[in-house]
């Protein structure tokens, strides 16, 4: 049962990544509880971003054009006022990180260094160390937080369940019992990448924040568009290590076993967007073959200079890239959808804002453009910031918090074992109708699998009644993409309903 909280109706924002940490910095000197289940940024796909922050702020470069390429990532899905919204603060985004502490890879002359990235027209990433960016970006902002009085952070925290009385947000429920009393809650949870075997996320992150927000009844949108990196380093353990796009942005190219380029007929080859690229490689190695990424003649003895980080990760698997190609296989790394925001990170649930991986802004569409990710996390946590500060916090008024049960602690292993096998780079109706029906008794039961298996039945469910291939999405049974096509919303009573639907079917539950 729940037992009151210490930090007063604070603002909360649940998640330690760097879309959380900006919020919260961006909120100073209004007081805020920044939740974390380790330390800053330490269980964070941010933590590992390698490829950097794209930036349309080169001479030869403009929001338009980097919204044509995002649109055309996005394939059809993404919402172009909201993405333009978001690529036009990259400026003011970038100013803030150099502001919290940040330093950019520069040229000789001062300007920032530019790299190219697949899918875009023009150099606009930005680096931080060379493939150190996110690491980079983290050790400035929880620096920052450490400085900010206004922050509290609460470490070694889980938020299992958001509490709600009247139609309004009113605390967050912690695994150990506290209830955190808040009429203003931020989610900043990051992704899903381990509900799949082979991800390059940190292997708790089964997509907290999107269930919980599920659970309290917000519209989630496109979660059936998981992005899937072509190229993380094929080794042992999980999660694989990630072997960035900016690798082949350098002229590294995808070879077989025997040497064989097999993307040179590809428009774009290498730098196809991700689920061409994906695709590709998983065809390779459905046909039994190895994939490797090639970087010896493009870049050679001169590797590690470019890519440290990635170089240090290749020797521990006892591969030298500068003298062997590197042995690469696509793995989850990227969920498109998540819970609905608009332009202001606003959710359809009052006093609830989400930003970041876990939010669905419409800036991504079917397919995420590289890099597009931390300028979106960054760019929302700032809008999120303002929104909330011009609403006035509705705080529970002397009221006490209704007893809320305290869930099990989450177990992913079963549910792993079906989105890993049914709902991967390729799909199909058969694969999906059966995903529905043995994770539906897990999200409607009361067990430690049950929060993992909403989040699994959701991308389930949305990706059965996507009856097309689109971007990140391809089923084998609907190769083609339809004309007309939209996003869709839907609550978890909905998803529950289509579930109930579908199973009420005469389709055998596999074993």
């Amino acid at each position: 049962m729940t037992r009151p909280g210490q930090c007063g109706d604070r603002i909360t924002v649940v998640g330690g990544g760097i879309a959380g940490m900006v919020c919260a910095l961006d909120l100073a000197p209004r007081p805020v509880v920044l939740i974390s289940r380790a330390g800053l940024g330490q269980e964070s796909s941010s933590q590992w971003a390698q490829g950097g922050i794209a930036a349309c702020l080169g001479a030869d470069d403009s929001v338009a054009l980097h919204l044509a390429d995002t649109l055309a990532a996005g394939a059809g899905l993404c919402d172009p006022e909201v993405a333009e919204t978001i690529l036009s603060g990259a400026p003011e985004a970038i100013a803030a990180l150099e502001a919290y502490g940040v330093r950019f890879d520069r040229t000789p002359d001062g300007d920032f260094a530019r790299g190219l990235e697949a899918a875009h027209s023009r150099k606009r990433i930005l680096h931080v160390d060379g493939d150190g960016t996110g690491a980079a970006l983290i050790r400035a902002l929880a620096e920052a937080v450490s400085r900010c009085p206004s922050i509290t952070v609460l470490t070694g925290a889980e938020a299992v369940r958001l509490v709600q009385r009247d139609g309004q947000m009113r605390g967050v429920l912690l695994n150990d019992g506290r209830l955190l009393s808040s009429s203003q809650v931020v989610m900043a949870t990051g992704g899903l990448g381990g509900l799949y075997d082979a991800s390059t996320n940190p292997v708790g992150n089964y997509g907290q924040g999107v269930m919980l927000a599920a659970r309290a009844g917000a519209q989630l949108s496109d979660m059936e568009f998981v992005q899937f990196h072509p190229t993380a380093l094929d080794a042992r353990g999980r999660p694989l290590g990630l072997v960035s796009e900016a690798v082949r942005g350098e002229g590294a190219v995808l070879v077989n076993e025997h040497g064989e380029r097999f993307m040179g007929g590809t428009p774009g080859a290498e730098l196809a967007p991700r689920d061409v690229v994906a695709r590709a490689i998983a065809t390779q190695i459905a046909r039994g073959h190895r994939v490797f990424l090639d970087a010896r003649p493009a870049l050679g003895a001169g590797f590690a200079n470019r890519f440290p980080g990635i170089a240090r990760l290749c020797q521990a698997a006892g591969i030298d890239p500068a003298q062997q190609p590197i042995p690469v296989r696509p793995a989850a790394h990227y969920h498109m959808g998540g819970i609905h925001t608009d332009s202001h990170a606003r959710t359809s649930l009052s006093g609830l804002w989400a930003i970041g991986e876990c939010a669905a802004t419409g800036l991504h569409g079917a397919n995420r453009l590289a890099s597009n990710s931390l300028l979106e996390a960054v760019v929302m946590a700032q809008r999120a910031a303002r929104d909330i500060a011009g609403h006035a916090a509705t705080g529970p008024r002397g009221k006490r918090p209704v007893p809320t049960p305290l869930p099990p602690a989450a177990e992913t292993a079963a549910v792993r074992r079906i989105v890993s096998d049914r709902l991967g780079l390729r799909r199909d109706d058969h694969g999906l109708r059966s995903a529905v029906a043995d994770l539906a008794p897990l999200a409607q039961g009361h067990g430690p699998s049950a929060d993992p298996a909403i989040i699994g039945l959701a991308i389930a469910v949305f990706a059965l009644l996507r009856e097309e291939s689109r971007g990140a999405h391809a089923r084998s049974d609907c190769p083609a993409p339809r004309t007309g096509s939209a996003s869709r919303r839907m609550t978890l009573d909905d998803i529950m309903a289509v579930a109930e639907q579908q199973t009420a079917q005469s389709l055998p539950r596999s074993a």
